[in-house]
């Protein structure tokens, strides 16, 4: 920093394609700080540092980032951009590597800090990069080439009708440049980031569906050119930035707010006029064909077996007076799931949370010690798997022993919000963020809430977080869709005492009512795994959510049953036993 003259360097956690699982090889935040969560960042001034992480980390970050290097600061509370402007002379040059950035982003940190009479200075390299002396090697692996029996569609299809989309917009081609909608764009997947099928690689499309597609040659199999079909022009990343400064004056549209700057002002630089704009795959991509959804009603029967492999062999354990640590359970359940055909990977890094744990929505036990299960208490478990036909993500909270009346008190609070979500119908122009309240209401009505979205969307062996559908307080103007997959999880976490989250996948589909006057969507079940009802007091159940329960299970025990070995066959039907109405 002192030899290039800056006076501040933003240090996010983030890659050059934005996404939000990462490779080791670009984890400049952890390398940086020590601190492993999911979203944060980091500003080194000359004399001192600051951390900013949002509510899910404040515990973690005093856990992992040294108090004497790092300031604690709230990234949502207190930005980076503007505790910058506070802190910094006019004159003073703050560093940033474009291609972590979008450009909305980087607009506003220009704006915010030149108000200040700070200069926000694009680098050319990244200068944690030139520090890291260990830093990994990356990795890069042949993608995978999706048929056509997983995705419903050829990429050649795809491209011209996305082509016509970029046209309706009066421009002549799109930045396509988040890993998933280019890996969903051309029928691909990817090995080299943890946790998430993509291909590292973005790409230009024009309105006529041709394509040229920026991926380091070594990621391409054999075969691809008869994959992807005619209209594709491969190029390696290393020339990314010859091309696009050469693009010429046309209108390429592009999304600010998830596209980093860097391939943006390059195209500036190149004489093109951004049309700003949501990238047009977003909504195809995210509104499953019923291939796509088939493919993730079987995905989900499988990996329902797992779970109720993994909670049978849970119950026996407690009940003989073994009690794991969260490891050994988030590692049985693990292996379950592996030996399912079609298995990847997790979908997600396993949320295996005993009791005091659980509080943290967010926990990770591979951040510190695993704590061991403690009778008379919950156990929460938030885990899923990729595979070849869908992306699966289930949250079950469990007994351990007799956990109490002020337990089950809040679960049935949480379950009841889980019920009216489930059961919502709504019109076609409904967005998530107008039926968040559904799910929250018995909490609220009690003084109680949870520091969460409700809901989030999920791919087609794709990203366990996909947008831009989903269900929160402050949720985007989405509307949601038929085919569209969301989680519906409502929760509760009472600070260092215990945990609770009830989480199932929906997909969106047509009511179909003959008696409805307005067209009506509703929600239906993907995950087939039962509820603890243990954890309830039935006492705050109507007859009707004891309905929706029993119907609920008879349907897990009707569907998932006959795939079970008889030992997971009996404990289901014990755990699906009809709740009197």
């Amino acid at each position: 920093m002192i030899e290039a003259g800056y006076d501040a360097l933003i240090v996010p956690r983030a890659d050059e394609y934005l996404g939000e699982y990462i490779p080791a090889h670009n984890e400049r935040l952890r390398w940086l700080t020590g601190f492993t969560g999911s979203a944060g960042a980091a500003v080194v001034l000359a004399d001192r540092a600051a951390i900013f992480v949002d509510g899910r980390y404040t515990v973690q970050v005093r856990q992992q980032a040294a108090p004497e290097l790092f300031e604690y600061r709230h990234l949502i509370d207190e930005p980076p951009i503007e505790w910058l402007a506070e802190q910094l002379p006019a004159g003073a040059r703050v560093a940033y590597d474009p291609r972590l950035h979008t450009l909305a982003w980087v607009e506003q940190l220009e704006a915010t800090v030149g108000k200040a009479g700070i200069e926000a200075c694009a680098t050319e390299g990244n200068l944690i990069d030139a520090c890291w002396d260990d830093r990994p090697e990356p990795l890069v692996n042949p993608a995978l080439l999706l048929d056509e029996a997983y995705t419903g569609e050829s990429s050649g299809s795809k491209r011209e009708r996305i082509g016509a989309t970029i046209a309706r917009t009066g421009a002549e081609a799109a930045l396509i440049f988040a890993p998933d909608s280019v890996s969903w764009l051309f029928n691909m997947r990817g090995t080299d980031v943890p946790l998430l099928p993509v291909v590292q690689s973005f790409a230009v499309l024009r309105c006529d569906g041709s394509a040229t597609l920026f991926i380091d040659p070594q990621r391409l199999p054999e075969g691809v050119n008869a994959h992807v079909g005619e209209g594709v022009e491969v190029r390696s990343e290393a020339e990314a930035q010859s091309y696009l400064e050469a693009v010429g004056p046309v209108t390429v549209l592009a999304d600010p707010h998830t596209a980093n700057a860097w391939t943006q002002r390059c195209l500036q630089h190149g004489g093109a006029t951004l049309l700003a704009g949501a990238d047009p795959v977003l909504i195809p991509k995210a509104a499953k064909n019923a291939v796509e959804i088939e493919g993730a009603r079987q995905a989900h029967l499988r990996d329902a077996v797992a779970v109720v492999t993994f909670l049978r062999w849970l119950d026996e354990e407690v009940a003989a007076g073994r009690l794991h640590d969260e490891a050994t359970l988030a590692e049985k359940l693990e292996g379950l799931r592996e030996a399912l055909p079609h298995y990847h990977d997790c979908s997600f890094d396993t949320i295996s949370a005993a009791a005091v744990n659980a509080a943290m929505c967010h926990y990770n036990h591979r951040n510190a010690e695993p704590a061991t299960l403690a009778m008379n208490s919950a156990y929460l478990v938030d885990s899923g798997g990729q595979y070849t036909d869908g992306t699966t993500d289930i949250t079950r909270t469990v007994a351990i022993g007799d956990p109490g009346d002020e337990i089950r008190r809040m679960f049935t609070l949480v379950m009841k919000g889980h019920i009216a979500l489930d059961t919502a119908r709504f019109p076609r122009d409904t967005s998530g963020g107008q039926l968040d309240a559904l799910a929250r209401q018995f909490l609220w009505a009690e003084g109680f809430d949870y520091d969460h979205g409700t809901g989030h969307g999920v791919g087609a062996f794709l990203s366990v977080h996909e947008g831009p559908q989903r269900i929160a307080k402050r949720s985007s103007e989405t509307r949601l869709q038929s085919g569209m997959i969301l989680s519906n999880e409502p929760g509760y976490y009472s600070d260092g005492r215990y945990g609770i989250r009830c989480e199932n996948l929906v997909v969106v589909r047509e009511s179909g009512r003959e008696s409805d006057e307005t067209a009506m969507l509703e929600f239906h079940a993907l995950t087939l795994v039962p509820f603890d009802t243990r954890m309830l007091d039935l006492s705050l159940l109507t007859g009707r959510e004891r309905e929706w329960l029993n119907t609920y299970h008879a349907r897990v025990l009707k569907e998932v049953g006959p795939l079970c070995p008889p030992p997971e066959r009996a404990w289901l039907e014990a755990a699906t036993e009809a709740l009197p109405i």
